[in-house]
């Protein structure tokens, strides 16, 4: 995932929950211990069996490269739809303000009225008709 350019940023602070599958029993311990080495990234065990927290900076890690890191390491993460469907829109959001980050500040149009007038001039006016010749004359 591209990074926005090193300027002088406002953190973008995320707090994520990591669950993990039931089998192999005991990966959250471990996968806590593995992440905690990672600079600019916290981690702490949670209540919930199977899950660990993990808070970060958006201009330094995103949730995808941090489960990708956990399953190229070995783990399993839970694999249930809801939890698919959870990550996936996370890993949709993050990558959109990520990528608005580094997309200039300037309004779309300068006036409300504007987009429809650009609209109507390149809009063919008259009597026009967009069907071929040959299907006009079918009879």
């Amino acid at each position: 995932m591209k990074r926005p350019a090193a300027s002088v940023q406002t953190p973008i602070r995320k707090q994520r929950s990591i669950l993990f599958a039931k089998f192999p029993p005991g990966q959250s311990p471990q996968a806590c211990a593995f992440l905690s080495s990672v600079d600019h990234l916290e981690v702490a065990p949670r209540e919930q069996p199977r899950t660990i927290g993990v808070a970060y900076d958006l201009h330094d890690h995103c949730l995808e490269e941090i489960e990708d890191r956990l399953e190229d390491q070995g783990y399993h993460l839970d694999n249930t739809l809801l939890s698919k469907m959870v990550r996936a829109l996370i890993y949709y959001v993050e990558e959109t303000e990520l990528h608005n980050l580094g997309a200039p500040r300037r309004p779309l149009k300068r006036s409300q009225s504007e987009a429809y007038t650009h609209a109507w001039e390149r809009h063919p006016h008259g009597d026009h008709d967009d069907t071929p010749p040959e299907w006009r004359e079918y009879k």
